[in-house]
């Protein structure tokens, strides 16, 4: 099967899986509001349950060893994606969408961290490392695609239950195309772990932690913040798709890069500081400021994530899928934190402007630490690192 194939099934894999998934609930929080089903606080409660979720996802994805444990988790990560929108039509209220939230918060995680593990070794062997850093486009077509949905849907006056299973729907019909295509696992040489730069990667974590705290905000009340802005009108729904196709687009312009680790920790850095002059223009309270915000949070969001993963692969090429779990997971816990602060700063001041604030002085910070780091040499595995008769590896793991 060609390489080409699966990387477009892969991006077309994360499209569903983190665009429906994942992030529906932004473009349906309006709708549960608008019900009654849920408060601010509650929405901020149940978007971090979803965080929640993908952490516990992401942590798990670090210990998928063999071929059957990679297998299991990403198509159980993406059929439950659409079986847990599916079974949102029929929820009411917090609990059950928080619960749903939290399952397909660990769907999602296992399908990212998978996908992006065999995907992106799938595109260095074939000589195609710009259509591997486009797949990353894939959560932002998405987000594109669930934005048009609940346009659509709201034009026509339907509920929440309705675009549940309209999400569900096209989900189901996305994979069904796409499985015969993923990416397989394939053998590989073992590495061990010590020959991984590990205080880079660490130091890529903590980065991660500001840089999902401080883009989640906007991220996950977005188009609650233009319905506000709008009075529900039908021009608040352009924000969020809008949102995706800037991501995806500025997932294009990265991929462009001149591909060296001071080019990228540069890269790295201007996606970061221009997130928060997006999210401090979310502060101005106007439609100029949310268009301002869509334009600089979303454009670099999806390419921060891929100059990330480049850098990874710099600092610790041969523990990938490890390394991709582990800077998942430090992602899952600053999205969790973000949240939690949105869900406090509505409860003590009414509005997430507090919240705001802090979440664009964290990605000051996380652009602000690779000022003066200086650029990671990659590490080199021992002649003595091959597999054991018989054995392989999958990319990236570590036995």
């Amino acid at each position: 099967m060609s390489p080409l194939i699966s990387l477009v099934a892969s991006a077309v894999a994360l499209m569903m899986a983190m665009g429906i998934g994942r992030f529906a609930l932004t473009p349906q929080l309006p709708h549960l509001l608008s019900e009654g089903q849920i408060d601010l606080t509650g929405a901020g409660l149940i978007a971090a349950a979803n965080y929640l979720g993908y952490l516990v996802g992401a942590v798990d994805s670090i210990f998928a060893r063999s071929h059957h444990h990679v297998r299991a988790r990403l198509y159980g990560g993406l059929w439950l994606c659409v079986l847990l929108t599916l079974a949102s039509y029929w929820a009411h209220g917090f609990w059950p969408h928080l619960l749903l939230r939290f399952g397909t918060g660990v769907a999602s995680a296992w399908a990212l961290v998978m996908i992006t593990s065999l995907s992106q070794p799938l595109a260095l062997a074939a000589g195609r490392p710009r259509l591997g850093a486009l797949v990353f486009a894939g959560p932002g077509l998405g987000i594109l695609l669930t934005g048009l949905l609940a346009l659509g849907a709201n034009r026509l006056g339907k509920d929440s239950a309705t675009l549940w299973l309209v999400y569900a729907g096209v989900a189901l019909l996305m994979l069904l195309a796409i499985l015969p295509f993923l990416p397989k696992p394939i053998a590989s040489v073992a590495h061990t772990a010590s020959t991984e730069n590990n205080g880079s990667i660490v130091h890529l974590c903590w980065l991660y932690v500001l840089f999902g705290l401080g883009y989640i905000i906007p991220a996950t009340f977005l188009s609650q913040m233009a319905s506000v802005q709008f009075n529900g009108a039908w021009q608040a729904d352009l924000f969020w798709p809008c949102f995706g196709l800037a991501a995806a687009i500025g997932v294009g312009v990265a991929s462009l890069r001149r591909k060296d680790p001071n080019t990228t920790r540069r890269w790295l850095m201007t996606t970061l500081w221009l997130q928060a002059a997006g999210v401090f223009a979310c502060l101005l309270g106007n439609g100029w400021g949310l268009a301002l915000g869509v334009l600089l949070c979303g454009g670099p969001f999806l390419a921060c994530m891929q100059l990330v993963m480049a850098r990874l692969r710099e600092v610790a090429p041969h523990g990938y899928q490890r390394g991709t779990g582990l800077l998942t997971a430090s992602f899952a816990i600053g999205q969790l934190s973000g949240p939690l602060l949105a869900s406090v700063s509505s409860h003590l001041s009414g509005g997430l402007q507090p919240a705001l604030v802090i979440a664009g002085a964290c990605l000051l910070m996380a652009g602000g630490v690779l000022v003066s780091r200086p650029p990671a040499v990659p590490a080199r595995a021992p002649a003595h690192a091959a597999p054991a008769p018989g054995k392989t590896a999958l990319p990236g793991s570590i036995r």
